[in-house]
């Protein structure tokens, strides 16, 4: 039987987002370690205060160039 070429080729595709998605879900199912509650409460805490830090860090960069750029432009008032 005869098929148009665009068919074969999407079926192909099928099979391989079909195939990756069946893929993926075993692996997310099986093969991945989840954490556990108190781990992931523990990252988390990381993660807030490492934000925190680099916003202060970020806030004394931003402080000192603006004062810095202030007393340039003051030079040429």
């Amino acid at each position: 039987m005869w098929q148009l070429p665009c068919v074969g080729f999407q079926l192909k595709k099928m099979n391989k987002i079909s195939n990756y998605l069946r893929e993926s879900y075993f692996e997310l199912t099986e093969k991945v370690t989840w954490p556990n509650w108190l781990q992931l409460q523990q990252s988390t805490i990381i993660v807030l205060i490492a934000t925190l830090i680099i916003t202060a860090l970020v806030w004394v960069m931003d402080f000192a160039s603006q004062s810095l750029l202030k007393a340039i432009y003051s030079l040429f008032k």
